[in-house]
């Protein structure tokens, strides 16, 4: 009932947009999604950071321009989707998505390099 997508950074720092998407795959056709995904990146077995709202944070407007920039579709206001921009050192890293309250159901994992 966790997706475990990996990464690896070579070379200088990066910026990347990480999304975890449940809800927003219903206006496709996707059946049975993860309603409340919950998403946290790790650095070797350390997490980094969490998320459990594209919206946290009072970044939506970063969010929606990055994903903007990548050419990725943009998630609807008061979604429960996930989404991070994070910078990253070289490296190995991990990106694990659960549903809350160990919920499950179909999600997307998407990472995007910014820069």
């Amino acid at each position: 009932a966790v997706i475990i997508p990996g990464l690896v950074v070579g070379g200088g720092p990066v910026r990347v947009l990480v999304r975890a998407v449940g809800p927003g795959l219903v206006p496709f056709g996707v059946n049975g999604v993860l309603a409340r995904p919950t998403m946290t990146l790790f650095s070797g077995q350390s997490p980094m950071v969490s998320n459990s709202s594209w919206e946290a944070g009072g970044l939506a407007g970063d969010m929606a321009a990055a994903a903007a920039a990548v050419g990725a579709f943009p998630l609807a206001a008061g979604s429960p989707d996930c989404a991070m921009l994070v910078r990253l050192q070289p490296g190995i890293y991990t990106v694990q998505v659960g549903g809350a309250d160990g919920g499950t159901g179909q999600a997307l994992v998407e990472i995007y390099l910014l820069d």
